[in-house]
């Protein structure tokens, strides 16, 4: 029986037969990329587990992708590959650190819309000198400015950074967290950032829009990588590098000149502390009385420091 010209490498994906060509290539090895479509594997393959095998098929829905060498090269591209495995094997850089089919809540446009309303009552009504965030009155006793600062804004391009930012990542969280939830949680982060300016600020201090809110959903973001695959022992690295992720982009989007850099970054600080919490209970989301009961709770943080406010 004559000898086969050709021995054929067997890859579970694109991705990984294109990595192996090109670690071939560095070898002064030649090799075709053979895609699903193509022949059936032949024999002397090399398996996914770095051993001569044959019949590996790749990822359910892939098909079989895989190298085809010269049948006298195929010992040493075989050890070339089994060699950059071993090298790289502690760097999985490409890691699917997000769930699939990760959900977005539309109901953040109803908050987008509550901003809107507010800022056009601002102009027809004095509704700054009632609720906006004045430290030396919040410690005469008015706590509701807190709360009643989160939905004023000084002009119209300061309410559309918040409100186009806000939209997209409180519609992750309301989708991650639930929809009552998230929008609970990522309310008291911004009430908790405004609660840091007040106290860490110094001298008196003057606060007002939702950028501790929307940095605060950022923060919840971030900290959702405390539950991605927590029984691994990868676990620590992917929870640190989401945590890192997040870290960056508040640096980008929270620490522009002319920011109230303390609201901001208490409000980032309090959703990783919030999300971290509610990665304990990761059904939560899933059950309708919980997010009905924050929703009501949520309505409630609207209407009554509103209601002092105007007293």
């Amino acid at each position: 029986m004559m000898e086969p010209e050709t021995g054929r490498i067997a890859a579970h994906s694109r991705q990984e037969a294109m990595d192996w060509g090109l670690v071939l290539a560095s070898q002064g090895i030649e090799a075709t990329i053979e895609g699903p479509d193509g022949e059936g594997q032949m024999d002397g393959n090399y398996g996914k587990d770095g051993k001569d095998g044959r019949g590996i098929e790749g990822p359910e829905g892939e098909g079989s992708w895989g190298l085809a060498v010269a049948a006298e090269d195929y010992g040493k591209a075989v050890r070339a590959i089994r060699q950059y495995r071993i090298e790289n094997r502690g760097w999985p850089w490409p890691q699917p650190v997000l769930e699939q089919g990760y959900p977005f809540d539309w109901g953040s446009l109803a908050w987008v819309l509550l901003v809107v309303l507010f800022f056009w009552l601002e102009g027809r009504a004095d509704l700054r000198s009632a609720g906006m965030m004045v430290s030396t009155r919040v410690a005469q006793g008015q706590w509701w400015r807190l709360f009643t600062a989160v939905w004023l804004h000084a002009d119209a391009g300061h309410l559309a950074a918040n409100a186009t930012l806000g939209f997209v990542l409180l519609g992750l969280v309301m989708g991650r967290y639930g929809a009552g939830v998230g929008l609970l949680a990522a309310y008291l982060t911004g009430v908790a950032g405004n609660a840091g300016a007040w106290l860490l600020a110094p001298g008196p201090h003057r606060s007002l829009g939702a950028s501790g809110m929307v940095l605060g959903s950022l923060g919840l973001l971030a900290a959702q990588a405390f539950s991605l695959r927590a029984g691994e022992a990868r676990a620590p690295r992917l929870m640190a590098s989401g945590v890192l992720a997040g870290v960056m982009l508040f640096v980008l989007l929270g620490l522009g000149p002319g920011t109230d850099v303390v609201a901001h970054l208490g409000g980032f600080l309090s959703g990783l502390v919030f999300g971290a919490a509610l990665a304990w209970v990761p059904g939560l989301a899933r059950r309708a009385g919980s997010n009905l009961v924050c929703g009501l709770i949520f309505g409630g943080l609207i209407v009554l420091p509103w209601w002092l406010a105007a007293r």
